[in-house]
């Protein structure tokens, strides 16, 4: 199989990681100038590769190989979040170039088709994977239209502003692709932990929210009686208390839940709070645990209300996104490649972290590749990877690419 030039490789990631950078991080979200001049930068390497290139009206950038196919398309996101890494996202892209290029220039694949893409949003600035959304046809119908930032800047203007406004959508060629691969940093401890290379996914994992509203009554601390006051924030943490032990002891060994959101009203120390919010998110690769989340939050909202410490209202929080199995054969290939370049150095796993290989796996076979994350850091200035794992795990899609490609 051929060889990828690890020089060039490095060379284009530190290069896109110059665009939008702020000190050892990376700050592009989508729409924003960062995010669109590192867009227009690879347009013109995708075309320096020979790919004919395109921005659809979501601001995916595609790269298309001048072969007929059937084609692989390799790809991920190169918008980031808030304050972010430099290989979130872009290591799948940078991925997905070098392996159309190695393929390009050897003899024995050079014939193969292999286009890349920039899918947009994945990171939620608006709505969460819209590019791989829209590519698959699965937006509804008020998604664009309806979509605002936490800074109450509106999609339409956004698209506005980045000059896509009249520009059409792109639907995947669902007769050219073979499949969909996505490489990305693993974003957690578990391939380093445990000395891999390499992990390919097995599947991503679902997850589920809900976001809980406590209603009480608002009082003076010093002489309202706790035999007699409505407390929401009390009802609060003993929902939180409660969720905590009974989804501990229901666990599997892949589960995570967390209550990142919290607000206590009036917010003194003198007042018996009045109003509260919580809000829970729950994963796990079985949607059989999901469900038996699901089952005792339900319980455990009976009980606090049982008490009459306060009114607890509870709705979803988000759109419950089932768990996703990647495609058997293609994950063989990736199996097969990790052997040979990181040999006994490779893991089958889940991805507990949502992307946008789950969306397109509704239309195309799908797969994905994992590197180690230093220190299993993401979403974090301080995000890194070894250039070794890097340069490895590229060498090891690129012939999993080749060998899906020649497999007839």
């Amino acid at each position: 199989m051929p060889l990828i030039n690890s020089e060039r490789l490095l060379s284009d990631l530190r290069h896109l990681r110059t665009i939008g950078a702020v000190g050892q991080g990376v700050v592009r979200p989508a729409f924003s100038a960062a995010d669109m001049a590192a867009r227009d930068w690879l347009r013109s390497r995708f075309e320096e590769a020979g790919l004919s290139t395109a921005m659809d009206g979501v601001g995916n950038v595609t790269g298309k190989s001048p072969n007929t196919g059937p084609a692989m398309l390799i790809g991920s996101h190169s918008d980031t979040q808030p304050t972010g890494g430099w290989l979130d996202g872009a290591l799948g892209v940078i991925y997905g170039l070098e392996v159309a290029r190695t393929l390009a220039e050897d003899s024995t694949t050079c014939h193969l088709a292999v286009d890349v893409v920039s899918l947009q949003d994945e990171e939620s600035r608006f709505y969460g994977c819209l590019g791989s959304r829209s590519l698959c046809g699965l937006l509804p119908p008020d998604a664009i239209s309806q979509a605002i930032d936490k800074d109450g800047v509106t999609l339409p203007d956004a698209l506005r502003e980045a000059g896509l406004e009249n520009v059409p959508h792109e639907a995947l060629d669902l007769s050219r692709y073979r499949g969909f691969l996505e490489a990305h940093i693993e974003q957690g401890p578990h391939l380093e932990a445990a000395g891999n290379r390499v992990g390919v996914v097995d599947s991503i994992v679902g997850l589920g929210g809900r976001r809980f509203r406590f209603i009480g009554e608002q009082n003076h601390a010093g002489t309202t009686m706790m035999s007699i006051r409505k407390d929401a924030a009390t009802a609060l943490f003993a929902l939180a208390q409660g969720i905590n032990d009974a989804f501990s002891a229901l666990a599997g060994p892949r589960s995570v839940w967390t209550m990142g959101r919290v607000e206590v009203r009036p917010g003194a120390a003198s007042i018996v709070p009045g109003y509260a919010e919580l809000e829970l998110q729950y994963r796990d690769p079985s949607m059989t645990m999901l469900d038996a989340f699901e089952a005792e939050v339900d319980r455990l909202v009976n009980e606090v209300r049982a008490r009459d410490q306060a009114t607890v209202e509870m709705s979803p929080s988000r759109e419950r996104i089932a768990p996703v199995k990647m495609d058997e054969t293609l994950r063989v290939h990736l199996g097969s490649a990790a052997q040979k370049h990181a040999p006994g150095q490779w893991v089958d796993m889940p991805s507990g972290a949502y992307h946008d290989a789950g969306v397109m796996a509704a239309l195309l076979p799908t797969a994905m590749l994992f590197i180690p994350s230093i220190g299993g850091v993401s979403h974090d200035f301080s995000e890194n990877s070894h250039d070794e794992d890097i340069v490895i795990g590229c060498q090891v899609l690129a012939d999993a690419t080749a060998a899906m490609l020649l497999d007839n």
